[in-house]
């Protein structure tokens, strides 16, 4: 017979080993971004304890064809296994679509910080994009296509300064 007690420690096991695994993931960069964790950059949808001990982490790809895809997949598998919290299972959540909108506010801040304009809501009015720089608006786009393929190259009139933009997606 299991104890009120035992009850308690046994169901919150796998709660306690979830919550490590979010704190783990926070500290995993985004390889193409690395100011950024999986977390900021809202990639991670699901980590749950399967029945047979299993940890498995749901993962969704920015966009299809994301050369850092399986990058981001092997780092997310090493560093929950690192922390003791194999075995582990990386898979694929391709539905919904990611969107920008799920970028954090912490992890926008930290695009800005970096030099990279971040996206604004899908929602949100088109509006100039400000300088990540010195916040001028006075902006204009030079290509839909930056240094990676989720960003265009921008530069400020003001400040001269060419700057990537995180694209709304």
């Amino acid at each position: 017979m299991v104890s009120a007690a035992g009850a308690g420690a046994a169901e919150s096991a796998p709660a306690t080993r979830v919550a490590r695994a979010h704190a783990v993931l926070a500290t995993v960069p985004d390889p193409e971004i690395p100011v950024l964790s999986v977390v900021d950059l809202g990639i991670v949808r699901a980590v749950q304890v399967l029945p047979d001990g299993e940890l498995r982490v749901g993962l969704s790809p920015t966009y299809s064809g994301c050369p850092a895809t399986a990058t981001i997949r092997e780092d997310v598998a090493t560093a929950l296994e690192r922390a003791g919290l194999g075995p582990v299972r990386v898979v694929d959540v391709l539905s919904p679509a990611w969107s920008s909108d799920w970028i954090s506010d912490e992890g926008r801040r930290k695009l800005r910080e970096f030099g990279i304009a971040p996206p604004t809501r899908v929602d949100a009015p088109l509006l100039p994009v400000p300088c990540p720089h010195c916040g001028s608006v006075d902006t204009e786009r030079l290509s839909e296509f930056g240094s990676t393929p989720c960003k265009a190259l921008y530069r400020c009139r003001a400040c001269q300064e060419p700057f990537d933009r995180f694209k709304c997606l």
